[in-house]
């Protein structure tokens, strides 16, 4: 039974009705001696209660999309197939070029339950990060009008947080939804918008880290996730047409992808984002200490060789995201730009939706067409 299906769901209203009824209809019955009495009515109050928790849960996950399946929310999905060393590009010892000339990555994707046919969903076994995951897919509008029949598009790559999946960007920020009518009336460039699997380990966060064998998440981000992408779309692989945003955990990663992989990505977006990955508890980076200074993104734009012709977006409460951005400015040098915008709104999908019309505004003046 899916854990964000409708009979998952109804089962456990019925559950609760049942667990909130049978008291009212059987207290006064309830025989036997006192412990005996009492422990049943407290037995049964117990239930009521936990069925009420269970109940929230189920309504809460299914709008939001936080776990997408029994694995999720146990953390015993598997998705890491390998884990080797791949190198600091992430590409395993090959060149970009040879990656881009190796076969093309053919998919089959699928309408997604509840979301509208334009966006869909592919199985992706990713050769070069050992990652297998899905992948949701939407495409604008413009992408089936005859007029745009020759046309390719830019990308943004959305991440979710911990937790969360691809369709959290779809459901619970509802990027989709804000974005065609702003896309239809030109106040927005028509994106192709990509979400990848970013639980990967279980509930563990990985900082979107290549981290030898536990798991290689930035080559499944910017290297499988990007090569399918321009594979079976009408988009090209030049950074200047890549863009990536996150909210939380996930705009952590997105700031780092784009610092890290200036040849991938030309923009990112961080929606109440950090620098330092040990503000995630959940945090494989974190737990040792040196891949936490080192992944700290101060240090990653500090120790960049030349700084990095890219372009951040860091916007969120003064303690949500916000100083984490005017720390990024302040060592920020030329080509490298930060920006970082102060908001109101608490860490949460319908703070970060309301942002989507102002952030994909400075994506398309940032993020080039093809």
């Amino acid at each position: 039974m899916s854990l964000t299906g409708t009979p998952l769901f109804a089962a456990v209203v019925a559950l609760t009705v049942i667990a909130v009824a049978l008291p009212l209809a059987v207290w006064s019955k309830v025989r036997g001696p006192a412990a005996l009495r009492l422990a049943a009515r407290g037995t049964m109050v117990v239930f009521a209660q936990v069925t009420a928790v269970v109940l929230v849960f189920v309504a809460v996950n299914r709008d939001m999309n936080f776990y997408a399946t029994w694995g999720d929310l146990f953390g015993t999905g598997k998705y890491v197939t390998a884990a080797p060393d791949l190198g600091p590009d992430g590409l395993g010892g090959k060149k970009a070029e040879e990656v881009k000339a190796e076969p093309k990555v053919r998919q089959e994707f699928q309408p997604v339950e509840g979301l509208g046919g334009r966006v869909k969903k592919t199985e992706l076994d990713g050769k070069i990060s050992g990652v297998k995951g899905d992948v949701m897919v939407w495409l604008p509008p413009q992408y089936d009008d005859p007029a745009y029949k020759d046309k390719k598009f830019p990308v943004v790559e959305l991440i979710p947080g911990i937790p969360g999946t691809g369709k959290s960007w779809f459901q619970g920020v509802k990027a989709h939804e804000v974005l065609e009518p702003l896309m239809k009336q030109g106040k927005v460039q028509p994106f192709v918008l990509v979400s990848p699997r970013a639980m990967l380990l279980g509930n563990a966060d990985t900082g979107c880290a290549n981290i030898p064998g536990k798991v290689n998440a930035d080559s499944w981000f910017s290297v499988d996730v990007r090569k399918m992408v321009t594979d079976n779309f009408r988009v090209s692989d030049e950074a200047r047409s890549w863009g990536v945003a996150g909210y939380s955990a996930g705009a952590y990663c997105a700031a780092k992808l784009a610092v890290l992989h200036p040849d991938r990505y030309s923009a990112a977006v961080s929606l109440s984002g950090y620098n330092d990955p040990g503000q995630e508890p959940s945090s494989l980076v974190a737990q040792d200490p040196e891949l936490r200074r080192t992944h700290n993104l101060k240090a990653l734009l500090q120790a960049a060789p030349v700084p990095p012709p890219v372009a951040l977006w860091m916007s969120g409460a003064e303690q949500d995201g916000y100083l984490s951005g005017m720390d990024l400015k302040a060592l920020a040098k030329n080509p490298t730009t930060v920006h970082a915008e102060k908001v109101t709104g608490g860490h949460n999908l319908e703070s970060w939706s309301k942002q989507l019309p102002q952030t994909f505004d400075w994506l398309s003046k940032t993020v080039k067409a093809p």
